[in-house]
């Protein structure tokens, strides 16, 4: 069931929306964040405001994700250096 809202603004005591004469009417492209459908239509900005919001939490997540792994990856490379600084610090005083 998909719910039509009336096109009234409550910016301009919900009078009909102005549409192309309002500059907060804008073009939105793209994926729907939540269906994943591709996404091309007109409407306020306001009414944009959720998908706009979800959208930004979907990045925000995957960023997330792309900097724990970055820091795992240089956790592994740190042990690394320190078990071969390690060894050549054996290596030098067992010469000694």
């Amino acid at each position: 069931m998909k719910i039509e809202v009336k096109p009234n603004c409550p910016l301009n005591n919900f009078e009909p929306c102005k549409q192309f004469d309002c500059a907060w009417f804008m073009q939105m492209k793209g994926e729907n964040p939540q269906t994943g459908e591709p996404l091309d239509d007109y409407g306020c900005s306001m009414a944009w405001m959720p998908v706009i919001l979800l959208e930004n939490s979907k990045l925000q997540n995957e960023t997330g994700s792309a900097i724990e792994s970055f820091r795992n990856e240089m956790v592994k490379a740190n042990q690394s250096s320190i078990e071969l600084l390690q060894q050549e610090q054996k290596r030098l005083n067992g010469k000694s």
